[in-house]
C-alpha cells in the first residue's frame, strides 16, 4: 500500500496550475458534498445509518489507514457536510436529488476544464483511489497552513 506521502505527491504532480488548483479548492468539496447528498437520497436506512453514513465511514476507514490525524479532520468535515445534506434533504424534499445531481455534474465539468488547463488527465484515470485522495490532499494543505501535523514523515534536512 502506498504511503500518505506517496499518494499526496502523486496527486500534486497533476495539480500544479494555479487555476486548476483554485478549481479543485471549490469543486472537490462540492463533489464530496454531493456524493453524500446522492447517497443520502438512496432510500435505505434511517437518519443515522444510511448509504451516506456508511459511505462516509468507509472513506474514513481508508483515511485512517493513511493518517489518523487527517482522518480526524475528515471526520469533522464529513459531519459538517452530512448536516448540510440532512438540511437539504429535509428542506428541499423532492428538490434535493435534482440539486445534488446538478451540482455534481457542474463541479465535474469545472474539474475537467481545470485539467485541460493543467495539461494533465485527472489522477483517477490512473487509479480510482485518487477519488478519495483529492479531499485528503486539500485537508493536508489546510493542516500544513495551520502548522498541524498530518502524519506524513518529516522531510530530511538538506
Amino acid at each position: 500500500m502506498k504511503s500518505l506521502r506517496q499518494w499526496l505527491d502523486e496527486y500534486s504532480a497533476s495539480h500544479r496550475h494555479p487555476v486548476n488548483k483554485a478549481i479543485h479548492w471549490i469543486c472537490v468539496p462540492v463533489i464530496a458534498f454531493t456524493v453524500f447528498g446522492l447517497l443520502r437520497a438512496v432510500p435505505l436506512g434511517g437518519e443515522f445509518v444510511n448509504a451516506a453514513t456508511v459511505g462516509g465511514a468507509l472513506a474514513l476507514a481508508y483515511y485512517l489507514l493513511l493518517s489518523w490525524r487527517l482522518a480526524l479532520g475528515a471526520a469533522l468535515v464529513f459531519a459538517l457536510m452530512y448536516a448540510g445534506v440532512e438540511a437539504s434533504d429535509h428542506g428541499l424534499g423532492g428538490g434535493h436529488l435534482p440539486l445534488m445531481v446538478a451540482m455534481f455534474v457542474l463541479a465535474w465539468i469545472f474539474q475537467f476544464v481545470g485539467h485541460k488547463l493543467e495539461g494533465a488527465k485527472p489522477s483517477f484515470f490512473k487509479d480510482l483511489q485518487f477519488l478519495l485522495i483529492g479531499p485528503l490532499w486539500l485537508l493536508a494543505q489546510v493542516y500544513r497552513r495551520l502548522s498541524l501535523p498530518t502524519g506524513e514523515p518529516r522531510a530530511a534536512a538538506a
